[in-house]
């Protein structure tokens, strides 16, 4: 099924992005599970930063972010959006040389909130991008009422080229996430 067709349906599309991605970012867990388009995954599955592959041009370098406009609900989302991961300058799709700028951190809708969209979006890069943003930590500070497409906007990065998602909502793991 078509990326956009899929962010329409899910209302990613106008929610977090006015364009929909052409193409699918793959996005695979240590824990087996992997991000469908739209498919329940669970907080404990999504823990750890997942692999996200996308198709690339030779030299380059691109942008990934995973975020969540559902904060603290899909009903009500006055935190809209959660940043939970912000890596800048990645050469092809070797996520691990780029620039973190907000580390992972996986899924932690509230108790009783519903499903929650965790957006992943793939932006090529032109040549010279400055990036100038603060550096976060793991913890949850400085994340929420951020748009990933006013972040696109502001460094030129224009339509996402690759995404994906998945829905979670809570289960156990959540307060253990949050502690931390």
């Amino acid at each position: 099924m078509a990326v956009e067709q899929k962010f329409r349906e899910h209302g990613c599309l106008p929610d977090v992005v006015d364009v929909a991605p052409t193409d699918l970012a793959e996005v695979s867990y240590d824990s087996g599970v992997k991000c469908e388009l739209g498919n329940v995954l669970t907080p404990t599955q999504v823990q750890n930063q997942p692999t996200v592959t996308w198709s690339t041009e030779p030299g380059a370098k691109y942008t990934v972010a995973m975020t969540d406009p559902d904060a603290p609900s899909r009903q009500n989302p006055i935190r809209r959006e959660i940043k939970h991961w912000l890596v800048v300058d990645i050469p092809g799709c070797d996520v691990a040389k780029g620039t973190v700028l907000a580390p992972y951190r996986g899924s932690g809708p509230p108790q009783g909130t519903g499903l929650h969209r965790y957006i992943f979006l793939v932006y090529k890069q032109s040549s010279d991008v400055k990036f100038n943003e603060p550096v976060l930590g793991p913890s949850r500070d400085g994340r929420a009422n951020w748009k990933v497409q006013d972040f696109a906007a502001k460094h030129g990065l224009g339509k996402p080229v690759a995404g994906n998602f998945y829905q979670a909502e809570y289960d156990d793991y959540v307060p253990i996430l949050h502690s931390k």
